[in-house]
């Protein structure tokens, strides 16, 4: 069975990258359509490995080329199923494989905040669902929003969460040392995040809780991972809240899992989200959580179970929230126990790729 992913580079990469990596001893023959350039570091490390990469970029507006491009790729190959990741990919891949024998699924795997849809995509989107044989979504909030906003049958639409690799701690001794980099005290709590510098992510309210968390006498530093167009504006809200000597920017990290690994308790204020990454790598090592309302996080996050979820954009929640779990030594244990058996339940790469097995063998027979 041969089965390529039509796809565009976003957040959906690591996702791609651990399917195909989890299909690898499989009879299975994997392959990438990108539709989108550059193809970034992670496709290199694929393409070393021996994966089959075809980029096309999509020119703007209709690409008309690009569906002729995907429907001769798929001819050439004799492609079985086509895997379409995000909506653009999916309209181009379900157009590029009608009247073909190529069976196409198609992935939702988030959504932009505030979410709507256009009159045009819930007139065409129920067409586009009759040529696909199979649709998932990695939330049960992105599957709410595929219904509400574009026009889609709830009953076709299934629900698959993302699936990491768990991360490895680590050492003492190297988390020791980042210590010292950043000017931490060992008794210093460390509070943090991991996200783009994007208004999605909410860092602004993130700073305000922090600082809140601070005027009650609290000893913590807030280390916050990435870079992005908010950038100036988050230096700002630090300099006016005053708090610049409690907060380290590391800027961006290509391997950030040994800032999570400093991390005591991780934090995540989205105004809105898919399945997020990071917060599955900061559950894969127990790491105690608190995130917004938004999205997928609630279906991550079990409020009271392995972190706790207050609402979105509240400040004062987000602040006391922290606290709570700070404050509760046998709370903090019983959140890390939960969030290391939660996420192997739920969210290891194993689910994740037996449940989309499931559905390449029902398609493929």
């Amino acid at each position: 069975m041969h089965i390529t992913y039509d796809m565009r580079i976003g957040g959906t990469e690591m996702v791609i990258k651990n399917l195909i990596e989890g299909f690898a001893a499989t009879s299975i023959e994997m392959s990438i359509f990108c539709i989108e350039n550059p193809l970034g570091p992670w496709g290199e490390v694929l393409k070393q490995n021996g994966i089959q990469i075809t980029t096309h970029p999509r020119q703007p507006g209709f690409d008309k080329a690009l569906i002729k491009a995907i429907r001769a790729h798929i001819r050439q190959h004799k492609i079985d199923i086509i895997h379409c990741h995000q909506y653009t990919p999916w309209v181009y891949g379900v157009i590029a494989a009608a009247g073909l024998k190529t069976k196409v699924i198609f992935t939702e795997h988030g959504r932009f905040y505030p979410d709507f849809g256009t009159w045009k995509r819930k007139l065409v989107n129920p067409v586009l669902q009759s040529l696909t044989d199979s649709m998932t979504a990695i939330s049960a909030a992105t599957k709410q929003a595929l219904v509400t906003h574009e026009n889609l049958n709830e009953k076709k639409i299934s629900v698959i969460y993302n699936g990491i690799q768990a991360l490895l701690p680590a050492e003492q001794s190297s988390l020791d040392a980042l210590r010292e980099q950043l000017k931490i005290q060992p008794d210093t709590i460390v509070l943090g995040t991991i996200a783009r510098f994007d208004p999605i992510k909410n860092h602004l309210m993130m700073l305000s809780a922090f600082k809140d968390c601070l005027d009650t006498g609290l000893n913590a530093v807030l280390v916050i991972v990435g870079d992005g167009e908010m950038r100036s504006a988050i230096e700002q809200r630090i300099a006016e809240l005053g708090i610049a000597d409690a907060v380290r920017l590391t800027g961006y990290q290509p391997q950030p899992s040994q800032y999570l690994s400093l991390m005591d308790i991780f934090l995540l204020s989205s105004f809105s989200e898919g399945t997020s990454m990071t917060l599955l790598e900061a559950m894969s090592i127990g790491k105690p959580c608190v995130v917004t309302d938004a999205g997928g996080n609630k279906e991550v996050i079990a409020h009271n179970e392995n972190g706790l979820v207050v609402g979105n954009d509240d400040q004062t929640a987000f602040a006391l929230a922290i606290q709570q779990i700070v404050s509760d030594r046998a709370l903090y244990d019983k959140f890390a126990s939960a969030a290391k058996s939660r996420f192997a339940t739920r969210f290891s790469v194993t689910s994740m790729c037996d449940a989309f097995n499931s559905i390449y063998q029902r398609l493929a027979s």
